[in-house]
């Protein structure tokens, strides 16, 4: 892999990724890596992302649980269209 990938995804089954990149923005052409199998895909990226910050890779509704890691690190919130930013405004943890 030549380019440098913008996000990560840790398992297929995940439905979001994370930024590795400083400054993504609205429109980019981002390049996805599955780090399990180190498979690659494209998404475009629908808002400015902060570095460490999640993405969807699918279109999630209220309701949804959010996997990254292979694990479920949330609740749905609100929903969320692929390739939007996804954080505490449209998704929350089930820890307490």
């Amino acid at each position: 892999m030549s380019e440098i990938p913008h996000l990560l995804v840790h398992e297929q089954a995940d439905n979001v990724g994370v930024v590795v990149v400083e400054g993504l923005t609205a429109g980019t052409d981002m390049l996805c890596c599955i780090t399990h199998d180190n498979s690659t895909f494209r998404l475009t990226a629908k808002h400015d992302v902060p570095i460490g910050h999640k993405v969807a890779l699918t279109d999630l509704k209220a309701g949804d649980t959010a996997m990254k890691y292979g694990e479920d690190i949330g609740k749905i919130i609100a929903d969320v269209g692929q390739g939007e930013h996804l954080h505490t405004h449209n998704c929350k943890t089930k820890r307490w």
